[in-house]
């Protein structure tokens, strides 16, 4: 099977034709630093914050993205951990919720997106503690080993292991951005896993489109390949 090519992130219009090589030697962190605005999503902006197909290139949407508001008695999925206490601050804080999936070919490697939105950062920020307390490490498989993604957003983790709940190499990002929270997951049942390169691009992309979307911008921040 032919390795994936480089690639590249690109933040979009909004701040000019400006492309960032985050695979191989030197590159860019993104954007979606912890400097910019901090401000809480509606709906319909979070929804604008979770890529689709045309920001994934060589991906094919399994789930659209899709934003709603959360149910008490149905927290979502991505924000439920153990501890009941720190499950109040996961989930109960939630204004939002969101989610899309993609799929590649030809080992079925699968690629998952989430995003928790909460009324401030400090919310944000002790929702961000409790669920990489959980997410984080060796949640992901055994043996799980960290991946350098660089600095996007206000607080950051990702972690791959060798072997994933669909068999083969896996990783889960996690990351802060003012009052978001997000996640990037992939997973294969093929041997090769994705490369460290496009997962940082990957978390580069969403960290930046979480950012423009608190900056007041439509998110534009996509990742092509080269």
């Amino acid at each position: 099977m032919s390795r994936p090519g480089k690639r590249w992130y690109v933040r979009g219009a909004a701040v000019g034709a400006v492309a960032l090589l985050l695979a191989g030697c030197g590159g860019g962190d993104g954007g979606g630093g912890g400097d910019g605005a901090s401000k809480a999503l509606g709906k319909t902006e979070l929804l604008s914050v979770l890529p689709d197909a045309k920001a994934l290139p060589g991906w094919r949407t399994v789930t659209e993205p899709d934003a709603q508001e959360p149910v008490a008695e149905y927290p979502p999925p991505v924000c439920q951990v153990p501890d009941k206490k720190k499950r109040q601050t996961t989930c109960g804080g939630i204004t939002f919720w969101g989610a899309s999936s993609f799929v590649r070919k030809p080992d079925v490697t699968s690629l998952n997106f989430w995003t928790l939105a909460y009324k401030d950062e400090k919310a944000a920020d002790a929702a961000y503690d409790a669920l990489n307390a959980y997410y984080g490490g060796d949640r992901v498989g055994g043996g799980a080993k960290p991946v350098e993604i660089g600095e996007p957003g206000a607080e950051r983790e990702a972690n791959r292991a060798g072997m994933g709940t669909m068999g083969g190499p896996a990783t889960i990002t996690q990351l802060r951005v003012g009052t978001l929270v997000l996640g990037i997951s992939t997973g294969t049942q093929g041997k090769s896993a994705v490369p460290d390169g496009e997962v940082k691009a990957l978390a580069a992309m969403v960290a930046d489109r979480a950012q423009q979307a608190q900056d007041g911008e439509k998110p534009s921040a996509s990742v092509t390949e080269r």
